[in-house]
């Protein structure tokens, strides 16, 4: 269960964007990290900040590859995770059309009809009691959302990218992220076979 938009695809352009201070570098460097060690890719990071470091605008961009990566800046993005409204209006307009948007469902009001998917990746972290740790949350979602990189390759990723002695605290935020894209899928899967079930 995958959005069926990204199966099968050499390539994947992925921005991650938010502010300083949500862990979205880190997030785009685990992602990277398990596609190239995991998955064992072709993957780049390149990443921006805005004037400041914690507070201000940043975004991460990830290019996964099955072949070389000639070109590492992502310019047509297959899939947007925003984590922040500035992020959503900044880079909205380059999201493929047929890409997958992902948001963190308190803090951005995506407008339009795209189709999207949400988390309250945030709030989540605040009730597990740490805050800090939504970036691994949304990593989870995205990654059963769009099997981007692999769960195990992605779990991987997240222990050696903490810091040492939280591994086990960020797994279960990764799991709990994971559930939750699953969770969307699977109603999502009802709701068509549902729709179709009514023609039939």
């Amino acid at each position: 269960m995958t959005d069926t938009q990204n199966q099968g695809k050499t390539k994947q352009e992925i921005i991650i964007t938010g502010f300083g201070g949500q862990g979205v570098i880190l997030a785009g460097r685990i992602l990277g990290r398990a596609a190239a060690l995991g998955d064992k890719k072709e993957s780049t990071l390149v990443q921006s900040y805005g004037p400041e470091s914690r507070g201000g605008a940043c975004n991460a961009q990830v290019v996964i590859s099955d072949n070389i990566i000639h070109y590492p800046y992502v310019e047509d993005p297959d899939i947007l995770v925003c984590m922040s409204q500035g992020g959503y209006d900044k880079f909205i307009r380059q999201l493929k059309h047929d890409g997958v948007l992902v948001i963190d469902e308190d803090l951005v009001r995506p407008r339009g009809t795209r189709n999207f998917y949400s988390i309250p990746a945030t709030r989540i972290a605040e009730e597990l009691g740490q805050k800090m740790m939504a970036n691994i949350i949304m990593i989870g979602f995205l990654t059963a959302i769009t099997s981007t990189v692999s769960p195990e390759a992605a779990r991987n990723a997240v222990a050696e990218s903490v810091p040492g002695g939280t591994e086990e605290m960020n797994i279960m935020a990764f799991n709990k992220g994971w559930d939750s894209g699953l969770a969307t899928l699977k109603g999502r899967m009802k709701k068509a076979s549902g729709r179709t079930g009514t023609l039939s």
